[in-house]
């Protein structure tokens, strides 16, 4: 099965600038199980990992800590294009979106990605 990697280009940048890679390590959350429970009780996640959400169409996507018990950066995304990225809070946080696709990365994984920017998954 080949792997799959999150990268990533910027909307600043030309058609040349080369993609950056955001994560090595990523999981699709399919099934509503995988989507709901997301890294809930996970102690940690690898720097070089993402948990990918994907949805039906674009929607407003809720996302919370509730026991999570470390900070990550949140994409939310349409057709590849970051509309919104966020750092939620161990525990507490919570954000939403609109998005036909959502990204849980490590904190600070997505330093660099700005709203516009290009984010997907490659094979």
């Amino acid at each position: 099965m080949p792997s799959v990697r999150l990268v990533h280009r910027s909307a600043s940048s030309d058609g040349d600038t080369p993609s950056t890679l955001l994560a090595s390590d990523v999981d699709v959350a399919r099934s509503t199980l995988e989507q709901g429970r997301g890294l809930m009780f996970r102690r940690s996640i690898p720097d070089d990992y993402a948990l990918v959400f994907p949805f039906d169409g674009p929607d407003t996507q809720w996302l919370h800590m509730l026991f999570v018990p470390f900070a990550i950066d949140a994409l939310w995304l349409v057709d590849g294009e970051v509309r919104k990225a966020e750092r939620l809070a161990p525990f507490v946080g919570l954000g939403r979106g609109r998005a036909d696709t959502v990204v849980e990365l490590p904190a600070g994984a997505a330093d660099e990605v700005a709203v516009g920017d290009e984010v997907r998954l490659v094979e």
